[in-house]
């Protein structure tokens, strides 16, 4: 029984909502463009988040990134005059890492250098990356084709270099990729693998690999090309000595990563006179772009939010317009015995139809517009399940809050002045 009239109460809502067709539309479009913009905007903020963390999680979670800074100081005086600079991390830093910490599972020095690799007519100017085969282990990239660097490789001191898929379609397009020669500075180096890397470009966080890379023997790289690079600018030459340009360090537990962090870079800062070498702990990262999502998310829901206080405040003037409207017939059933919670009851039904409808629609919207952002913008977006369950529950709370006025309005009428009303 009591189910029957709540499916009465329903129809005769939608019922009364038809006889205003247009004051309806324009008040479930309040709601409507409420619901859509909140599911817009937190799959915007989830897109991008997912992004930031997918980069930072690229650089291992266990890692600990340490890179060769210039100094202020050297910047400064490279600009006055000839001179060398020399800065930077050192090999035996790298040894010490490894020896002293227990916590240290291993690590993978790197020395970059920028040299123009040549094939025939073509020229590239590749990233010369020169490291051992943990570097592989600690930054995973799929292997397209041959193999990555041995530590045979290393031993002998061996001309072999592993190219990245650009540089490879860019140097090797028509040729034969494995086993191709490509002049390096003055060098030759026989192509043993090619693998994909990730672009670090437009990142939260740089990763240690770029899409021009030439990997090599860290041992044929100080054979071949030392530690001094000479560059000519403004009529002189800057001089500069770095030994290695990175160290990445595998940390055995997630546990340790930032204790051991602190204790290396304490050990750093006896070794080195001045500072130029800057840690980066993509753990901390991670931690720092959850937070900033959580903030995110709540930003752009609070502004979407505005919109559906907006349709809400529609809702609410469409059923104070209404009771006014139907305040006779109000005064009529209460005076053949209906109640106070069954007046209140209809009301507030016809509410809560206006703000599901709104929010139905409002969930296709917020469904389609994600797709047009991702497709003309190129941005990422992820619509969540949660999204849009909170978004339709808020579009019918706000019914609820937004409605119970008018009906606690229309229940309170006195029958006798209400059956005197025309």
């Amino acid at each position: 029984m009591k189910r029957s009239v709540t499916l009465q109460n329903i129809q005769s809502g939608i019922k009364n909502l038809l006889l205003h067709k247009l004051r309806s539309c324009l008040t479930v479009l309040g709601v409507i463009f409420g619901v859509g913009s909140v599911v817009a905007m937190l799959a915007v903020g989830e897109g991008a988040s997912k992004k930031a963390l997918e980069d930072i999680h690229k650089l291992g979670s266990n890692n600990i990134i340490i890179n060769s800074i210039k100094p202020v100081e050297d910047e400064i005086r490279s600009t006055v005059r000839t001179s060398m600079s020399i800065y930077g991390l050192l090999y035996d830093d790298e040894l010490r890492v490894s020896a002293s910490y227990a916590s240290v599972k291993r690590t993978a020095p790197a020395k970059i250098l920028r040299r123009e690799g040549r094939l025939g007519t073509r020229l590239l100017e590749l990233r010369i990356v020169g490291t051992t085969p943990i570097w592989f282990k600690l930054v995973r990239r799929p292997v397209i084709a041959g193999r990555i660097l041995t530590h045979w490789d290393m031993m002998t001191h061996s001309n072999s270099v592993v190219l990245t898929e650009h540089g490879a379609r860019r140097l090797l397009a028509t040729k034969n990729t494995i086993g191709q020669s490509v002049r390096i500075g003055g060098n030759y180096f026989e192509v043993v693998g090619i693998v994909r890397s990730e672009p670090g470009q437009g990142s939260t966080a740089q990763t240690p690999d770029q899409e021009i890379d030439a990997y090599i023997p860290i041992s044929t790289a100080r054979e071949r090309f030392g530690d001094i690079v000479t560059r000519r600018a403004s009529g002189s030459f800057l001089r500069e000595r770095v030994e290695l340009h990175q160290i990445i360090i595998e940390i055995n537990t997630l546990e340790n990563v930032e204790p051991t962090a602190r204790a290396i870079e304490s050990m750093l800062e006896k070794f080195h006179k001045k500072k130029d070498y800057r840690l980066e702990i993509p753990l901390s990262l991670l931690r720092t772009a959850e937070a900033t999502k959580r903030r995110f998310n709540i930003v752009l829901g609070s502004i979407a939010g505005i919109s559906l206080l907006v349709g809400g405040i529609g809702i609410m003037n469409i059923m104070l317009a209404s009771v006014t409207e139907r305040t006779r017939e109000i005064g009529i059933r209460r005076a053949i015995g209906a109640k106070r919670k069954q007046i209140i009851s209809q009301f507030l039904i016809e509410a809560i139809v206006l703000s599901t409808l709104g929010g139905l629609i409002g969930v296709g919207v917020g469904l389609l517009i994600p797709c047009l952002i991702t497709h003309f913008a190129k941005m990422p977006t992820i619509v969540t399940t949660y999204s849009l369950i909170l978004s339709l529950g808020i579009s019918m709370t706000v019914g609820i809050i937004f409605g119970i006025y008018p009906a606690m309005r229309a229940a309170n009428l006195d029958p006798i002045v209400a059956l005197r009303q025309e």
